[in-house]
């Protein structure tokens, strides 16, 4: 008599899971060049060629070395070339030096993960039992890091492109350009009452260690606005000398205005901007964004903000940042809108463990919980975030200066 293994259809769903997001790592990059792709524009971001050949070391070294019996490595020296930050894994190649990596190719690494994807598929066609219980986890925690890989093989390349003369678009638009003369519908406050509030993961379903566990919070009597602060509103902050004012901004937020010369989100280019100068653009802010230079839209939220600028647009406002807290229990408000798919939401919440957290066993402890310290917790999700990959309790987190993500603001304030 046959036995069909109880874990075959889960195995058979993980694999088709499998595929769809491996393809799609390559599908974000077929608009970019074989010198697109090797390119590191500044030490925060990476070359797209080293995500792809990262998350395919992730998959070769914490899957199938340990787990696929008789496994063959494609390349030796890879596990020093593409290890990130695992120190438990022994030294690699430092991080502000990976657009140096001309070799191996681009076709090299492309070979790499059509090895590594053989592997792990034949290992999910043949694991049963205990073994399956091993590395499912393994394989799903593998999915979520190429995941968020693929955010920033977006975001990574947006800032190398715009550290282009040319201004080159990564995605060519898909119609021509119009100025709208359309605003942002006038921003509401809902309030919430306060209280004990349950906050962290604790539906069933994959979460990073850092959502958990759940605990309760109390949140004091406040309200949260309905939409995310817009292009059109950040407009009339810049409009009033926001960059110009130190009471608005905080000692290191002002320091790095001076330092870097802010005047304006990362990407936002002036009327008089010489890189405009062959555009033929008419006048007016304009926006550098995935399908190039486009007339700024008032409406849209405004994006690739530092928490600094966030924080001094909330004190020009006459408001403050949202706590971390405060952003998951009004995730379902009515009324509210824009909470994911938009831009990533600066909150006022330092990046610290919850009570009673514990980091993942294994290698993938060092995943989340060493870096709880210098950081921002930001919520929400973007328009480079893959479709399915958050949730209410998702924790994205950055130092307060990092300005190249979509990253803006939604507006809270006390009761």
């Amino acid at each position: 008599m046959n036995l069909i293994r109880p874990e075959l259809p889960a195995a058979e769903a993980l694999r088709d899971r499998f595929v769809a997001v491996r393809a799609h790592s390559l599908e974000l990059t077929a608009p970019l060049s074989a010198e697109d792709q090797c390119i590191q524009s500044m030490p925060d971001a990476s070359p797209t060629k080293w995500h792809l050949a990262h998350t395919t070391w992730f998959f070769e070294t914490v899957l199938l070395q340990p787990h696929a019996s008789g496994y063959k490595v494609f390349d030796p020296r890879f596990h020093y070339l593409f290890n990130s930050y695992y120190e438990a894994l022994g030294p690699r190649h430092p991080r502000p030096q990976r657009g140096l990596l001309t070799r191996p190719s681009l076709d090299e690494v492309h070979a790499f993960r059509r090895h590594v994807d053989r592997a792990v598929l034949a290992l999910l066609g043949k694991v049963g039992g205990a073994d399956w219980a091993a590395i499912e986890p393994i394989v799903t925690l593998g999915l979520q890091h190429e995941q968020q890989h693929q955010e920033l093989i977006v975001t990574d390349i947006l800032h190398a492109l715009w550290c282009n003369p040319l201004l080159p678009a990564y995605r060519a638009p898909a119609g021509p350009v119009l100025r709208l003369a359309s605003t942002a519908p006038a921003m509401t406050w809902l309030p919430r009452p306060g209280g004990v509030a349950e906050v962290g993961h604790g539906e069933p379903g994959f979460a990073f260690d850092n959502e958990t566990p759940r605990h309760q919070v109390l949140l004091r009597p406040h309200a949260i606005a309905n939409r995310l602060v817009s292009c059109g509103d950040y407009a009339q902050f810049i409009a009033d000398g926001g960059y110009q004012r130190p009471e608005l901004w905080l000692s290191e937020g002002w320091a790095a205005v001076q330092a870097q010369g802010w005047r304006a989100p990362a990407y936002w280019l002036a009327p008089d901007d010489p890189r405009l100068a062959h555009e033929g653009v008419p006048g007016g802010w304009q926006v550098f964004g995935l399908h190039g230079v486009r007339p700024l839209e008032p409406e849209a939220p405004v994006a690739q903000l530092s928490f600094f600028e966030a924080a001094a647009y909330a004190e020009w406002a006459g408001a403050r940042l949202p706590t971390e807290f405060e952003w998951e229990a009004a995730h379902d408000a009515p009324g509210i809108t824009q909470m994911s798919g938009h831009v990533w939401q600066w909150t006022r919440s330092s990046y610290d463990p919850y009570p009673g957290f514990r980091p993942l066993a294994g290698i993938a402890a060092e995943y989340n919980g060493k870096f709880m310290v210098g950081q921002l917790v930001l919520r929400g999700g973007s328009v480079a975030t893959p479709d399915g990959h958050t949730r209410a309790s998702y924790r994205n987190f950055f130092p307060p200066a990092a300005r190249w993500q979509f990253s803006g603001l939604r507006l809270a304030k006390d009761l």
